[in-house]
């Protein structure tokens, strides 16, 4: 499944459709959830009934598509079961019980309620919401896909407009040659990565970066009158530059991960729950900055198209361990250097990664025997520096969904 998204273009009457179908798929979703509240042994196809329901009940909820309707009482089932899932495992904490959604950006139809043209340049809502036809501006080739293929359209509602997205159910793989070559990374806050040769990224901190014009934009805000015209102004320039950072983060993680996925066979890296680890508030604000999670899954999606195999580990005691001779040197995060008595003198995070690598190696066992071999042939591990030779590795923007 591959999600390929175009940004929508139409009349302002058109967006107020949008917007209207939107509040609808709220109104939807939240009545859905009451009625769960109300009567707790309701499953999923009870709440697709009460949606006809609430159709036939409320004359503004009959002009959203049926399958529209369908797809918010899911959304509604889906905040549910993941509650109960939670409570299974017994997860730390809060279970996540089911709130009730204050602000909803998307509006999604299954495979009825629209139409794409013949050139696949624009696409017709067809329910009494008086969406109409929206062009779509974006560089994907729909016409290779059958629209039985395309499994969901959404529209979502942007700082900086509308897109529709359309779920297409296809499998992308692409074979590459063996690169003989194994790596481990370990992440971190001075440098995004280091990796088990020595090789380090640089922490963009996109975040850092625009935070002064953040807080310019901020400071308007909050000099606008409450409900004016121009405070809605001040909000989405505001938005704008917050999804700017957004994107750029997830740019960098996944060009990184395509880069560290084709040149290595195995990729190891830290089973961190940054969730947890941004509970520190001395350090929440650089960890999410970072974009860990975003990186590990990009990784492991390419790791997939790509046939290569990502390992996460452990991360207990891989800063404290002794790369050599496996004692362990305790060291705050203020000290950088790994020093051991055996001699071994290497910097904390390089450190790290070895360790990373050696208990992938361990726990894969068999599978990637034949990496190792080709490691220790070849003597020269592949680099993951984007500049090392690899640049026809990073492909553009154009290439990759934003989603895949």
């Amino acid at each position: 499944m591959i999600i390929l998204e175009f940004k929508a273009k139409g009349k302002k009457y058109q967006y107020l459709a949008i917007d209207e179908a939107i509040r609808t798929v709220k109104f939807i979703r939240n009545s859905c959830l009451r009625y769960w509240m109300d009567n707790k042994e309701v499953n999923k196809f009870d709440l697709n009934k009460y949606s006809a329901v609430l159709a036939k009940n409320f004359t503004f909820a009959n002009e959203l598509n049926s399958t529209a309707r369908q797809s918010s009482a899911e959304r509604a089932w889906s905040s549910i079961i993941r509650f109960f899932d939670n409570c299974k495992k017994k997860v730390p904490g809060k279970k996540g019980f089911p709130k009730f959604q204050k602000n909803c950006r998307s509006v999604e139809y299954k495979q009825s309620g629209w139409k794409l043209s013949p050139d696949k340049k624009s696409i017709t809502f067809s329910d009494k919401k008086g969406i109409g036809t929206l062009k779509l501006k974006g560089t994907w080739d729909l016409w290779r896909f059958d629209k039985k293929q395309i499994k969901r359209v959404r529209i979502v509602r942007r700082a900086d407009g509308y897109y529709v997205q359309f779920c297409v159910s296809v499998e992308i793989k692409e074979e590459l040659e063996p690169t003989g070559s194994a790596v481990a990374l370990d992440v971190g806050l001075k440098e995004f990565y280091t990796d088990s040769t020595g090789n380090t990224e640089p922490n963009p901190r996109f975040y850092r970066t625009g935070e002064k014009r953040l807080k310019f934009y901020q400071r308007r805000v909050s000099k606008k009158k409450k409900g004016s015209s121009n405070r809605k102004k001040a909000v989405n320039r505001l938005g704008r530059h917050h999804l700017k950072i957004s994107r750029q983060r997830e740019e960098h993680a996944k060009r990184l991960a395509r880069c560290v996925i084709r040149s290595n066979d195995l990729v190891a890296y830290e089973d961190l729950k940054v969730k947890n680890l941004a509970k520190n508030h001395c350090l929440a604000k650089s960890i999410n900055d970072a974009g860990w999670y975003q990186f590990r899954k990009w990784m492991e999606h390419f790791g997939t198209k790509f046939g290569k195999v990502t390992v996460a580990v452990n991360p207990a005691y891989t800063s404290q361990n002794c790369s050599n001779c496996g004692e362990v040197v305790k060291k705050s995060l203020s000290t950088r250097t790994h020093t051991c008595k055996c001699g071994c003198e290497l910097d904390r995070d390089h450190n790290a990664a070895i360790n990373i690598l050696k208990r992938a190696l361990s726990t894969v066992g068999h599978t990637v025997t034949w990496v190792v071999k080709n490691l220790n042939a070849s003597g020269d591990p592949t680099s993951t520096l984007p500049g090392s030779g690899l640049v026809e590795q990073v492909r553009s923007l154009s290439e990759e969904s934003p989603r895949l």
